[in-house]
């Protein structure tokens, strides 16, 4: 793997040179978007708006527009900004990783020491194992300032990038139901149905159905097969329309095993 950013994990005095690599990999199929006459790719290109003219990439420079005016920035401009958070991954506070609501949560990335780093990533994952904390951190990468927090995952680091408080939506435009329109006995049936399917979580027996069927479809169609229509899809509800009946018919329905 190719690290995405080097630095360091910078916590108290402590500095900690890492690299940052991709934890993630995409599942769905990758499409090229073709010309319907004869299938050549489509190709984008990056045009003067005043001239209509192709535009070579090393041509191009960042600008802000400021005033009605555009500040033209160099990448030497976005380091000296500040020059501590486009290097240090800082861990300002440690806190239980109970406390951060998912909402927040985004992408996820592993962190791997450098030679020089070894026994302070050790330390610091330890740390983080003995005390059951995650480190809270901010740094900048690809010209943007970061949230993130700092995990132990097995034997690695793993820096989870989230949102900023602002970049949440509140809830106060949602009309959710109140918690007295719940019924008691309702309630107690729901919960049973929960517990009838509660089980350990493993990630492993989740899968990409949708993506494999497709690519199941793509290389029938390679070999000249024909693809039957699917119906369009009718969300069919329980017959029972009073919703204690739809938890008891629930109750009753024995649980599909996951593929």
């Amino acid at each position: 793997m190719r690290p995405l950013w080097t630095g360091t994990i910078g916590f108290g005095l402590v500095n900690i040179p890492v690299k940052l690599f991709s934890a993630t990999q995409a599942s769905e199929l990758d499409f090229d978007m073709l010309d319907k006459k004869d299938l050549s790719n489509i190709r984008f290109k990056r045009v003067n708006e005043k001239t209509g003219k192709e535009v070579d990439y090393k041509s191009i420079v960042k600008g802000y527009k400021l005033n009605d005016n555009y500040v033209v920035l160099e990448d030497a401009d976005f380091e000296s900004a500040n020059a501590v958070k486009t290097k240090v991954i800082e861990i300002t506070d440690f806190v239980m990783e109970q406390e951060i609501d998912i909402m927040y949560f985004e992408t996820p990335y592993y962190l791997a020491p450098e030679k020089s780093g070894v026994r302070a990533y050790a330390l610091l994952r330890e740390a983080l194992v003995k005390t059951g904390k995650v480190g809270v951190a901010t740094f900048v990468m690809r010209n943007k300032e970061n949230l993130a927090v700092v995990k132990v995952s097995g034997e690695a680091l793993i820096l989870t990038k989230m949102r900023f408080a602002e970049e949440v939506r509140g809830i106060e435009e949602l009309a959710l139901p109140p918690k007295s329109s719940v019924k008691p006995a309702e309630l107690k049936m729901a919960i049973s149905l929960v517990n009838q399917l509660s089980g350990k979580f493993t990630i492993s027996k989740y899968k990409d159905h949708y993506t494999a069927q497709l690519l199941k479809l793509i290389k029938a169609k390679a070999k000249g097969g024909k693809t039957k229509s699917s119906a369009p899809l009718k969300i069919v509800h329980s017959k029972a329309k009073d919703l204690m009946a739809q938890l008891t018919e629930s109750l009753n329905t024995k649980r599909k095993k996951a593929s």
